[in-house]
């Protein structure tokens, strides 16, 4: 404000000063010309004639100290003014001194030096003054007739210009001052409390969130309701991870526990049997089986984010669900069945969704009971480009409430499950990274006739032959 009030004062100081200097420039032009064509007509005249013509003329355009100075300078004659003691030197007056009289002399003087054109002079009693001077050939004469006009009235027009723009331009900059801290106080206001908040969370404190006035809106709105969003996603994704390392932990705790216990038993007999130790051995197998199986499972997990998680080629899938489907046949004693298969091709990574069916299939298996319960498998074209795995079972189904939360880390849908029963939980969290690294989705819906599980598997990338 404080610049752009300064380069319009200048601009406006300035074009005052050029606007009334150009009327001024102007009215001189004007008289110079009225005497010059006064005393034109004289040039066959005597210069005592021609003085006396300008002496008329002038004694008719009275001086003041705002009014127009008219002179005349005629060669070998006294000076022609309508302000004869300007030209004149005379004794001081008005209580001057002698040096003060000296020095308007001395100023009067120089107004009989002869220049043609415009010029800007001193003069005593007025001030500056615009003279504009003409050479007037009359006969063998160069007479100099010249006007002047007092620069006051340009000086005070500025002057007043100055101060009314030192009135306006500070009461301007106060209430630019005054509506700038307003607007800044309250634009900062909110960015003040989210910066306390934020160094809240940068404590580890994720509980504060963003607070923003109902009635605010614009960006400061947007970026607390993005930060507020970023801070949940953030808890719970804290909260995801303290609760999938203490499963984590357990999961592994159990069956070192297990180990553990089994070879203080056998360490502390003297003489053990051979069948003692070869049962210890089995179960110590089938702890470090267990355990192995864990950390497959979570380096898989972690790895699913990575560029390189898929090895991406063209699967026949007729063939490769048919072998998989009798592969899986074999792990368990259940009705399996296969429905129609359609021809095609499908671009994915062969081994991962081999694995996610298989682990849809155990999941089936672990929910029915032996011998009659029913695993089947069916294979559908679902839209353009897309092929739905849909595994339905049998058994007791899965909760509304736990449709969604059963694609979660270690989650099971009877937390009193034996761990030896049900497995660590990962099995279907690894369906959901693998279906998410193929860009398809997973969920899991109610079985046929309101009986059992439906989990479902879309992938894209699938062409009919």
């Amino acid at each position: 404000m404080l610049v752009a009030t300064a380069a319009t004062f200048v601009v406006v100081y300035n074009a005052t000063g050029s606007q009334l200097r150009g009327e001024i420039d102007h009215d001189l032009t004007d008289d110079t010309n009225q005497l010059s064509q006064a005393l034109t007509p004289l040039d066959a005249q005597t210069t005592g004639q021609l003085v006396a013509a300008a002496r008329h003329y002038v004694s008719s355009q009275s001086y003041s100290a705002t009014s127009t100075l008219l002179f005349a300078l005629v060669p070998g004659q006294a000076s022609v003014s309508n302000h004869p003691e300007l030209l004149d030197a005379g004794a001081p007056d008005n209580g001057e001194t002698a040096a003060q009289q000296s020095r308007e002399n001395g100023a009067g003087r120089r107004l009989l030096v002869p220049r043609a054109g415009y010029s800007v002079q001193t003069v005593p009693d007025v001030g500056r003054m615009r003279i504009l001077e003409r050479v007037l050939p009359i006969g063998p004469l160069a007479v100099v007739v010249g006007a002047g006009e007092p620069l006051a009235i340009v000086e005070t027009a500025q002057h007043g210009v100055a101060r009314s723009f030192l009135l306006a331009g500070a009461l301007t900059l106060a209430l630019a001052l005054v509506a700038s801290y307003l607007a800044g106080a309250r634009v900062s206001g909110p960015l003040r409390r989210m910066a306390s908040v934020a160094t809240r969370v940068d404590a580890g404190d994720l509980e504060p969130r963003m607070e923003v006035s109902p009635g605010r809106g614009g960006e400061v709105q947007v970026l607390a309701e993005a930060f507020n969003r970023m801070l949940d996603r953030l808890a719970e994704a804290f909260a995801s991870q303290r609760e999938f390392v203490a499963d984590a932990s357990h999961e592994l705790r159990t069956p070192l526990t297990v180990i553990r216990g089994q070879l203080e038993v056998l360490a502390a007999q003297a003489s053990p049997s051979e069948q003692e130790v070869r049962r210890v051995e089995r179960l110590v197998q089938a702890e470090i089986a267990r355990i192995s199986r864990l950390v497959d499972d979570l380096l898989l997990l972690a790895r699913a984010e990575e560029m390189d998680f898929l090895q991406i080629e063209s699967i026949d899938v007729r063939p490769f669900v048919g072998e998989l489907w009798d592969g899986v046949s074999l792990t368990a004693q259940r009705r399996f069945e296969l429905g129609s298969v359609p021809e095609g091709s499908l671009r994915a990574d062969p081994d991962r969704v081999a694995q996610a069916i298989r682990n849809l299939a155990r999941n089936a298996i672990e929910h029915t009971e032996e011998g009659a319960g029913l695993v089947r498998l069916e294979v559908d074209p679902d839209g353009p480009g897309r092929i739905l795995f849909a595994v339905l079972d049998d058994g007791p189904g899965i909760p509304a409430g736990e449709r969604e939360r059963v694609f979660e880390r270690f989650h099971r849908t009877d937390p009193a499950r034996a761990r030896s029963e049900g497995g660590a939980g990962l099995g279907l969290a690894i369906v959901r990274a693998i279906a998410d690294a193929h860009g398809g989705r997973v969920r899991a819906r109610e079985g046929r006739g309101g009986r059992g599980a439906l989990v479902e598997l879309t992938l894209p990338g699938f062409r009919r032959s």
